[in-house]
């Protein structure tokens, strides 16, 4: 089962709410991408550290860049710009967390809010892929980088949905 939704939607459907709790986990579905988009940056984001892959659709395989370490958002988004400059995708990709159980937290709600800002500055379109477990994955597999490779298995994730 797919477990990606085009951020648009879900950003909007859990920011439309008056209430301060984030929703919980979108229900899967297959992402509306256009057939013509074959490059994807991806980013895990954390507070501290930021996991950068890209990959296309062609290929269907992602490949782990250098981790943005910044904390403020500013120097964040400046780092994300200097590689959508670089490698001139068609679109991004964010890994949104969740727990386990589905439900929403509090970097489920900073997630979002990155893709919103992704979204407004780099003016591409940006698509949620559940993230759960890609963290352990990396760490599982043995990964000197784990945000990096977070970022990778993300990214496969989603274009393995790709039709």
């Amino acid at each position: 089962m797919n477990d990606i939704s085009s951020s648009n939607k879900a950003a909007d459907a859990a920011f439309s709410s008056a209430s301060d709790q984030p929703a919980s986990a979108p229900l899967p579905q297959k992402p509306e991408v256009p057939a013509h988009f074959q490059q994807f940056l991806c980013f895990d984001f954390g507070t501290k550290r930021t996991g950068c892959a890209s990959g296309n659709r062609v290929l269907g395989g992602a490949n782990p860049l250098p981790t943005i370490k910044a904390e403020g958002a500013e120097a964040r988004l400046v780092a994300v710009d200097k590689l959508v400059r670089e490698w001139q995708p068609n679109a991004l990709v964010i890994g949104v967390p969740y727990h386990p159980d589905g439900a929403a937290h509090e970097n489920t709600a900073r997630a979002l809010k990155f893709g919103r800002q992704l979204r407004s500055r780099c003016k591409l379109p940006v698509y949620e892929v559940d993230e759960r477990y890609s963290t352990t994955e990396a760490l599982a597999g043995g990964a000197r980088d784990a945000d990096a490779a977070s970022a990778c298995i993300i990214l496969e994730q989603f274009l393995r949905s790709l039709p």
